[in-house]
């Protein structure tokens, strides 16, 4: 069907708002995808500055209509042109005609600067779709819109046929779209669905493989026959292969059947030949089943230099398998003090003094004793935090654990099979904020790795990796999940003592290729529980060239709305509030804003600072155009990208391309990035990137994590005869300000693991819109609901958070989103908090409110996680004795703003101090 301008797809509500404001006239209109129902339409128009949102709903027979006002006749059409012709007449029921489209923005075409996308735009028209029926109305248009078609498939095919190599296969192709392409539709049309044209064309195509697959099963039922002779007759399907001169697609369908079934059970067949003959012999075979599995390697006895008070020196002894922490004055024989791991009660690390911890431990007759101890580096002093964090959790009780390791990889491979070791990689070794020595062979519970431009197999990488992961801890990981997109691939693996504990992994992929069609570019997804946890890992591929920051930013717009990640009952919230913990990584492709040379000259005096300044991600996160309230480590290494194979002495910056010299800057394409629902534990350890793989031109980048989890929650008190006492969450008042040109009411959505069904509240009880773009509401306490969470136990709420949607009444879509930690809510006074709003990527505007939530007496019992011993603590900080709980988190301010911007107002009633930057 024609093109339209008016038709936008999948573009968000905020976008097309902005479209329309920028066209400021009123009957200005454009049709988008609807964002609550599937396969309807959503027709935005402006009237007096403000945005009117039409639902077009596609009936049981594929007629559309547009919902309007009451007591005006639904009129229903076939396809969305006619729809949208006839209510550019009077009297339809909209508060305007349909008097001026707003067209879709033209994008700039995507050629990757590593020549691997070829040429074509970034987005090809838009086709409007003809209504609910899809194929069937489609083929109701007229001769005119189905020549049409053929010359817009046939210019989609010469947008692709720069970048693939199959330019034979491409002239079938095209001469099917040019003369056979309309006797199909005409075909379809009258209820014949065989596409006898595009069978013979593909037949046509196909007739080069045919005799490939025949050349390769030849060889393998020769291969097949010397272990087996009785078995492998010569089958008669490839008997007739060879002899029919016209064949078609059901027998090259068999013959790949063929070939796979042969693949699959040929090594099966060699290894019983030849066990057989062994037998035979009398010659003796090892078992392999009988070799037992490589135990798990103990950590030795670790030992830090530290200094205590001003100038005296005293050796730390850490024994992980004992449990103990010994103290001895240097050159002492034997240690001063040995105290056991349940006798640490907290670890305060020093921010002023980055390698600054005190030690506080309960010792007889004194009820509890501090020590100061100062490492020679910071490093150091994570690295003893984290022996005596494995203590504690290899000496706990629990039968779950609170907290677990995360290690997460990036690495574009440069389509060149990786070394014999990465073990650099693995073990965070390198240049950057790398482990100790100390730690860097402890194992970690999961092991994220991504790849771009990954040209092994996929079984071959997986097994590859676990391979590396054996050797160097001795455990055998398991695979919870492999995702890939051509070249881009993402591995789970997990300890096989938490294999019991992953539930719910999804894995899903967005290709972002040109024209969102090509898989080159994109990113591949998992998700999956850690028993209560969810956790979110994304790899990506965006497009690459210095001058691509848009398109990189609609990249990372287009992955976030188009992976299917997650609990579905969440589908409708922002991808990034959908877990506890959502880690994004990968060859982002964000490139250094500065001369080539000047940023040589800052790589070789390690300059950083100076480089990050000019970091295009980082602006970008600036003004809040992409992975807004994400958290990155800090970036203490070289930019990884782009080096000369074969060593990292240098960046070759300059690419020679049949158009003319190109030049790649050095930068910090590869990163990894994360963000987590408020007041829950993560903590980055190391960021940094290896200096010793040199395969790519591209560094491996690692980061790891130490993540706090929850469990499946048992009540210590066994339920009485009477009535359950409830825990109850409730709302005084909730305020919002979202940024939109509607009028709507709204009601708000209210999910969370502790309720039993999601719960809304009524319409908002107050409005107001003196600011133009931007919409006030409010809630009282009689429209807000009362819930109830399915247990009352104050451990249990306090790992437990709050989902909120607010909904436009008519459209049923989102205005936005937000995440509400509920541990400082419980208390038997109303609480007060501040949020932002979130929606496909958006900040899109700010909720406060106050709430509480109210504990039954009996229920009050809670315990210390394994995380929350260790703190963080000033110099003049003394620290609390006998405190049986973490104090509650102070209230989270709103972001802090960047220096270059004006400090905004500070009335809450004034949207810009409230959330939007810069805007009037």
């Amino acid at each position: 069907m024609a093109a339209a301008s008016w038709y936008h797809r999948d573009i968000s509500r905020v976008v097309a708002e902005e479209l329309l404001a920028k066209a400021g006239r009123d009957g200005c209109f454009l049709v988008r995808d609807s964002e609550s129902v599937a396969g309807a339409y959503a027709l935005c128009l402006l009237f007096q500055r403000h945005v009117h949102t039409y639902r077009i709903l596609p009936d049981d027979e594929g007629l559309l209509s547009v919902q309007t006002i009451q007591g005006i006749q639904a009129k229903c059409f076939r396809t969305l042109p006619d729809l949208i012709g006839a209510y550019q007449q009077p009297n339809n029921g909209l508060v305007t005609p349909l008097l001026y489209p707003v067209h879709r923005p033209r994008q700039a075409a995507d050629e990757d600067s590593d020549g691997e996308d070829g040429q074509g735009s970034g987005h090809a028209a838009s086709a409007v779709p003809a209504g609910g029926a899809g194929v069937g109305a489609w083929l109701s248009a007229p001769i005119a819109g189905r020549t049409h078609i053929s010359q817009q498939l046939h210019q989609r095919l010469q947008e692709q046929v720069h970048s693939s190599p199959a330019s034979d296969f491409m002239g079938f192709m095209a001469e099917y779209l040019n003369h056979h392409l309309q006797l199909d539709l005409e075909a379809l049309r009258h209820g014949h669905p065989q596409l006898r044209h595009l069978s013979t064309a593909l037949v046509t195509a196909c007739r080069a493989l045919h005799r490939q697959i025949d050349f390769t099963l030849a060889g393998l039922e020769t291969l097949a026959r010397v272990f087996d002779p009785p078995m492998s007759p010569r089958s008669p399907a490839r008997e007739q292969g060879l002899l029919t001169s016209d064949p078609d697609l059901e027998l090259l369908l068999n013959k790949i059947s063929t070939v796979n079934h042969l693949l699959s059970s040929l090594e099966k067949k060699v290894l019983k030949s030849l066990q057989e003959t062994v037998s035979r012999h009398n010659l003796a075979l090892p078992s392999v089943a009988a070799a037992p599995p490589p135990a798990a390697k103990p950590l030795a006895v670790q030992s830090f230099e530290v200094k205590v008070g001003k100038s005296q020196r005293a050796t730390l002894m850490v024994d992980v398998e004992s449990g103990t922490v010994a103290i001895s004055k240097r050159g002492g024989a034997s240690p001063e003090e040995t105290i056991p791991q349940d006798k640490i009660l907290q670890l305060i690390k020093y921010q002023s003094v980055q390698s600054k911890v005190r030690l506080v431990y309960d010792r007889e007759p004194q009820r509890s004793l501090s020590r100061d101890f100062i490492f020679p580096s910071a490093r150091k002093r994570e690295a003893f935090c984290q022996l005596l964090q494995l203590m504690k959790i290899q000496h706990s009780n629990l039968d779950e654990p609170d907290l677990i390791s995360v290690y997460v990889g990036t690495w574009n491979m440069g389509s060149t099979p990786p070394p014999r070791s990465i073990a650099s990689w693995l073990t965070s070794r390198g240049l950057g904020r790398t482990q100790d020595e100390t730690t860097a062979c402890i194992p970690h519970d999961i092991y994220v790795i991504g790849t771009q431009e990954n040209s092994l197999g996929d079984r071959e990488w997986v097994e590859f990796l676990r391979a590396s992961l054996k050797t160097l801890m001795a455990i055998d990981y398991r695979v919870v999940a492999l995702q890939c997109l051509w070249s881009i691939k993402i591995v789970v693996l997990v300890k096989p003592e938490h294999e019991r504990r992953i539930s719910h992994v999804h894995t899903s992929s967005v290709k972002t290729g040109i024209a969102n069609t090509l898989g080159n570019k994109g990113a591949v997804g998992v998700s999956f529980l850690f028993n209560g946890t969810s956790l979110g890992f994304v790899n990506c591929h965006l497009a690459s060239g210095s001058e691509k920051t848009h398109r990189r930013n609609q990249n990372y717009s287009d992955i976030l709305r188009s992976l299917v990640l997650g609990d579905k009952r969440l589908s409708a919230f922002d991808l990034t509030l959908r877990f506890t913990h959502l880690f994004w990584f990968g060859d982002l492709n964000y490139r250094l804003d500065m001369d080539v040379q000047d940023i040589l000259a800052h790589i070789t005096k390690k300059e950083f600072e100076a480089l990050l300044a000019v970091d295009q991600l980082n602006l970008e996160r600036e003004k809040n155009k992409v992975f807004l309230r994400f958290s990155e480590g800090d970036i203490s290494f070289p930019p990884t990208y782009r080096y000369e194979r074969g060593s990292r002495d240098s960046y070759m910056w300059q690419k020679f391309k049949p158009t003319g010299m190109r030049i790649n800057v050095p930068s910090w394409c590869d990163r990894i990035l994360w963000k987590s629902h408020p007041e829950t534990h993560v903590v980055c350890n190391s960021y940094g990137c290896t200096d010793d793989i040199v395969t790519s031109d591209h560094s491996p980048v690692f980061a790891t994590f130490e993540v706090g989890v929850t469990s499946q929650f048992v009540p210590k008190k066994a339920p009485g005869s009477g009535p359950e006492p409830l825990a109850c969450i409730e709302w005084e008042s909730i305020e919002v300000i979202v940024k939109t040109a509607s009028r709507s009411k709204c009601y708000i959505e209210f999910h969370s693991y502790c309720l039993e069904e999601a719960q809304r509240s009524g319409e908002n009880t107050s409005q107001s819109c003196d600011i133009p773009g931007f919409l006030k509401l409010g809630w009282s306490a009689k429209h807000l609901p009362v819930l109830h969470p399915i247990l009352p136990d104050l451990e249990y709420l306090g790992d437990q958070h709050l989902l909120l949607s607010i909904k436009g009444v008519e459209s049923c879509e989102s205005y936005g989103e937000c995440c509400i930690a509920m541990r400082s809510m419980i208390g038997s006074m109303a609480q007060q908090f501040e949020t932002f709003l979130f929606h496909r990527g958006e900040e899109t505007g700010s909720m406060r409110g106050w709430v509480k939530v109210r504990v039954p007496k009996d229920r009050r019992g809670t315990r210390e996680r394994l995380y929350e011993w260790i703190s963080f603590e000033e110099e003049d900080a003394k620290p609390a004795a006998d405190a049986t709980t973490c104090p509650k988190p102070p209230l989270q301010r709103l972001r802090s703003r960047p220096r270059s911007l004006p400090e905004p107002a500070t009335d809450y009633t004034n949207p810009a101090y409230f959330i939007f930057e810069g805007v009037p």
